[in-house]
């Protein structure tokens, strides 16, 4: 497995592996022992980088991860996101978002324990609070550094200006957004302030939602708690008029020799050397699918050519609804 950067001095897998799916908003959870095979599979096959959250399951997500990778300790890099509004004890949420510094305090004490880990290697800030000063909840973090609890800072779905705001105060390692060949806003903004700050960039949902592998079409019949159902953009109406994302992304699929999650995932790492992508998966086969992206190779040209076609391309739908729209930090 090729390595790469993230910050100054965080060396991980090319790709990683978003874990929030074995047990939180896709539908029915894994079977634990299921969950657990398909974690060490990966540590096998040589990713080193994990991506959790409290919020995941109501903690239920952290413990699974933790239980998985404590044989690997010191071998991986796991993940975890602070910043909703959880009952430490329960994991349930109170409403909203929060990033009171006590709140953050109670809630690494028991990520730690669930991670079974003495420092979490990477901690998001999962959601801007709009009532804490940025620099209060880096301050904050800064402090959980200088104790031995955190080893890197990271934010996710920040705007450039809170960005800005929490690496003057501690440096960030990275920021982890939602960016694809079905949602590229990253590009416009936020990718330029992190090549200018030296930060590394996490994309979650790099296969869009599933949408990209060309299984989801506007005939599949999503699991009731499937959380895709309140996406706009995957809508049974959008899937059928987006589809040609999907056929572009065949075509060079086909071309390539290469499978559309492969190709989708190759694209979000051509873009820049200090791209992670966290693609998600249930199943080993599609575990091996998605990191055998890390040898396909796309030219300048056939970037150019991806980018020519899908200049052209108008995609229909919001990627959240209007009530997660209002919680991403512009």
């Amino acid at each position: 497995m090729k390595t790469r950067t993230l910050g100054r001095d965080l060396r991980v897998s090319a790709l990683g592996y978003g874990a929030m799916g074995l047990s939180h908003a896709y539908g029915q959870p894994t079977e634990k022992q299921e969950a657990i095979r398909i974690l060490r599979a990966a540590v096998e096959r040589g990713v080193t980088f994990f991506d959790t959250a409290q919020v995941y399951g109501a903690f239920e997500n952290e413990k699974l991860v933790g239980e998985a990778l404590e044989p690997f300790r010191g071998k991986v890099v796991i993940a975890t996101k602070f910043g909703w509004n959880l009952d430490p004890e329960t994991g349930q949420s109170r409403g909203g978002v929060s990033s009171r510094p006590d709140l953050i305090r109670r809630l690494t004490e028991g990520s730690l324990r669930r991670l079974r880990v003495d420092a979490i290697d990477l901690y998001y800030q999962h959601r801007v609070d709009p009532n804490v000063p940025m620099e209060e909840v880096a301050g904050t973090v800064k402090d959980l550094v200088a104790e031995g609890k955190v080893k890197h800072f990271g934010l996710s779905e920040a705007g450039v200006r809170n960005i800005r705001r929490a690496h003057a105060v501690l440096p960030v390692t990275a920021l982890q957004s939602e960016y694809s060949l079905f949602w590229r806003e990253p590009e416009e903004e936020i990718l330029p302030a992190l090549e200018e700050l030296g930060i590394g960039f996490v994309p979650f949902s790099p296969l869009g939602k599933g949408y990209l592998t060309g299984k989801l079409d506007e005939t599949t019949k999503l699991a009731p708690n499937d959380f895709r159902n309140s996406v706009p953009r995957l809508s049974p109406e959008n899937r059928k008029a987006n589809v040609a994302i999907v056929d572009l992304v065949k075509r060079v699929a086909a071309k390539k020799k290469a499978t559309p999650a492969q190709i989708a995932l190759a694209w979000c790492l051509a873009r820049k050397p200090w791209i992670v992508p966290i693609p998600g998966t249930t199943r080993l086969e599609r575990l091996e699918e998605n990191l055998g992206a890390v040898d396909v190779e796309l030219t300048a040209d056939d970037l150019r050519e991806i980018d020519e076609a899908s200049s052209r391309i108008t995609v229909r739908g919001d990627r959240y609804s209007p009530a997660m729209q209002a919680m991403i930090d512009r």
